[in-house]
């Protein structure tokens, strides 16, 4: 049997400005640009890319729990 954990804190009341920011994300763009145009990216870029989705996917998931909570 497996339990899921829960985590309390408190978000702050700034937090729809935390956003990737616009370098950060253009460059994100610009390799899923490049894979959805159908040129290959480096196994370097790929971890690049999931690190960078994997970072705006959670600041987006704090956004809404922020919004939710309000």
């Amino acid at each position: 049997m497996t339990t899921g954990l829960i985590l309390n804190f408190d978000l702050p009341d700034d937090l729809n400005r935390f956003r990737l920011p616009a370098a950060v994300q253009a460059r994100l763009q610009t390799l899923l640009d490049r894979q959805d145009g159908g040129t290959p990216l480096t196994a370097e870029e790929r971890a690049e890319a999931e690190g960078l989705a994997n970072v705006a996917d959670l600041l987006t998931l704090l956004r809404l729990r922020a919004e939710r909570a309000a």
